[in-house]
């Protein structure tokens, strides 16, 4: 089993007044989730920054860490992430 450590940006769009998940950006680093999660806030209403460990062979998810919040995320979003 070998764990792999990626970085993805998650930004938010309004929907009839909601917000809701806009297309996911990766990012090489956790450095780099982060400012590309400030920047994409400035032009939507939010975005988070995330980080996935997951088996490179099975894909099975061992956890995912919110790194950074800018700008409006919705209130169930780390709730969301966690399956609940």
């Amino acid at each position: 089993m070998t764990l792999r450590t990626t970085f993805l940006v998650q930004p938010f769009e309004l929907h009839r007044k909601r917000l809701r998940p806009a297309r996911q950006e990766p990012a090489q680093s956790e450095f780099g989730a982060l400012k590309k999660a400030e920047a994409l806030a400035a032009r939507m209403p939010g975005a988070a920054a995330l980080k996935i460990v997951a088996d490179d062979e099975t894909g099975e998810l061992e956890g995912v860490t919110i790194i950074g919040q800018f700008g409006e995320v919705p209130d169930d979003f780390a709730e969301t992430l966690l399956g609940n």
